[in-house]
């Protein structure tokens, strides 16, 4: 037992003094672990999982599941980690047992199907913001989807633990959680009939470089500008801080002398650029707060519904999204793991004349990533967005298209459509071009379905002049589709669906809408944004 003596300190000062150190000695004496781990968590099945926290240097740790036992030492930092042997036999429930000086024991875990819910608020949108909140939320009776929650922290030092616990899936824990995670590991348990688990990430309004390591960035020949820029706005800081507090002075004082002659308070109130530090957007953030601690957990594979605050600078993402999936699955360790997607949704006020667009432009730089990474996916939502609004309420739907994705390439489920029409190739035949198609199910007119009237809508066409028409379209017996106008007697280039909410029409036969896509390298809106 230890004793603490402070004879020249008061007796109050000496009695917390003294529970500090005890509390202190008794913390670092015992096995702690990532909060990845509790009560309820789902391991992935048919991986080795990791399982790591922190003891006193030198402590021996001994991880036990089921029949086997994996041993460590903690290092000379405190930090321990196994890696479990592959389970193959879904379900559970098991327990956890983690021994060093003292035994943590977890209960109600599972082996099952693990996924990460990232992105920014598409994703964060929760069951209670979607459509059908009361109904979706009476019928979540799911004991086998667990789902946790990681925190929104923006910080440049990694951070290896959270605040956040595994729930199990219920009518009174569900209506928090990602409404587009939720929704997606709904489908997949009631196909797969396997547990699922959930770790939702997602933080509104984030850039994408916020979710790459730092160092990354800062050593990327074309990515290294977004460090560079930033490290400006640091060195800045101070500046920009003490330029705060004056204005936030001539604010106040301006507040009070509205507030006392009756007026309403001024607009343009001053944010602290402590904010900007701390936030979404700041390369390396998300990464460190955010992704670092769950980093490593066994997983199967990634949903991300992000992309709008990026959208300005689209050509750039062409590089960075890719990057970023990349540097994900190094850090992972784990393959190249799947990693699906969502397009940006059709947003503003809807265009039936062409127009330039830095959403289009977005949207192509999201497809373009499925050529440069295997085992990746998009879900075309093109018609499911909603002008007045960049949050739509639909995620029923958006999540069964990422669920197509999940069970028909990672889980082989035989008969499931995934992949929307994707542009192919371009034949001209002389005022006319005639375009075709990957991902039909068949050669034939009836591959599409026309939504609401039978002719094809949203085609645009141009000539040497770059200027973009309307166009007439129409569907060949062969499954291709022909484009003209009688304003354009030289077409060189046809675009579908090119504009932040455009209007068109083309779904497979399976229900799927085909992708917006382009045929010409013009230079863009965002060509040179950085």
């Amino acid at each position: 037992m230890s004793r603490c003596l402070h004879a020249t300190v008061p007796t109050w000062a000496s009695a917390i003094t003294c529970v500090a150190l005890t509390l202190s000695a008794a913390a670092q004496a015992d096995v702690s672990l990532n909060n990845m781990f509790g009560d309820h968590m789902i391991l992935q099945q048919g991986i080795k999982n990791k399982v790591w926290g922190k003891a006193d240097p030198g402590e021996a740790v001994t991880v036990t599941l089921g029949g086997q036992s994996k041993s460590a030492t903690a290092g000379a930092d405190g930090m321990w980690e196994v890696f479990l042997d592959p389970v193959l036999e879904y379900g559970g429930p098991h327990t956890l047992t983690v021994k060093g000086k003292n035994t943590v024991t977890f209960n109600d875990v599972l082996i099952g199907e693990v996924w990460v819910c990232s992105g920014q608020s598409n994703m964060q949108w929760s069951v209670n913001q979607a459509n059908d909140p009361d109904l979706e939320k009476a019928a979540a009776k799911f004991p086998n989807i667990r789902f946790i929650s990681v925190p929104q922290v923006g910080i440049q030092e990694p951070q290896w633990n959270f605040t956040g616990k595994w729930q199990a899936c219920s009518p009174e824990t569900v209506g928090e959680f990602s409404a587009v995670g939720y929704l997606f590991g709904r489908q997949l348990q009631q196909t797969l009939g396997v547990p699922i688990g959930l770790i939702d990430n997602a933080w509104g309004g984030s850039a994408a470089e916020a979710w790459v390591k730092r160092d990354k960035l800062a050593a990327h020949p074309v990515l290294k500008v977004l460090h560079e820029k930033w490290q400006k706005e640091e060195a800045n800081f101070e500046t920009a801080k003490a330029e705060f507090e004056k204005k936030m002075a001539e604010w106040t004082a301006a507040a009070t002398k509205a507030k006392a002659e009756g007026k309403p308070e001024p607009g343009g109130k001053p944010q602290h650029p402590d904010a900007r530090m701390k936030g979404n957007a700041r390369p390396g953030n998300i990464h460190s707060g955010v992704l670092t601690p769950s980093i490593g957990y066994g997983i199967k594979g990634a949903i991300w519904y992000q992309g709008e605050s990026n959208a300005g600078r689209a050509y750039q993402y062409r590089e960075l999204f890719p990057f970023m999936i990349q540097s994900w699955r190094d850090e992972w360790g784990l393959g190249d793991f799947p990693f699906y997607w969502v397009q940006l949704a059709d947003f503003k006020a809807e265009k039936t004349e062409p127009a330039e667009s830095d959403w289009a432009e977005l949207r192509e730089a999201q497809t373009m990533t499925m050529k440069k990474l295997p085992n990746t996916g998009e879900a075309v939502i093109i018609d499911i967005g909603e002008g007045k609004d960049i949050h739509p309420k639909n995620k029923q739907d958006v999540a069964k298209r990422l669920a197509r994705w999940a069970l028909s390439q990672t889980y082989k489920v035989s008969g499931i459509a995934a992949r929307s029409p994707l542009y192919q190739s371009l034949e001209k035949q002389g005022s006319k071009m005639v375009l075709a198609f990957d991902h039909l199910a068949r050669p034939s007119k009836n591959a599409w379905r026309p939504f609401d009237v039978n002719e094809p809508i949203g085609f645009t066409i141009a000539g040497a002049d770059k200027t973009f028409m309307s166009a007439k379209a129409a569907i060949r017996d062969d499954g291709r589709i022909e484009v003209w106008s009688d304003a354009v007697a030289e077409p060189v280039a046809v675009r579908y669906a090119w504009a932040d909410n455009p209007v068109c029409n083309m779904y497979s036969a399976e229900g799927l809408p085909l992708t917006p896509f382009r045929t010409d390298d013009f230079p863009g809106v965002t060509a040179t944004a950085n």
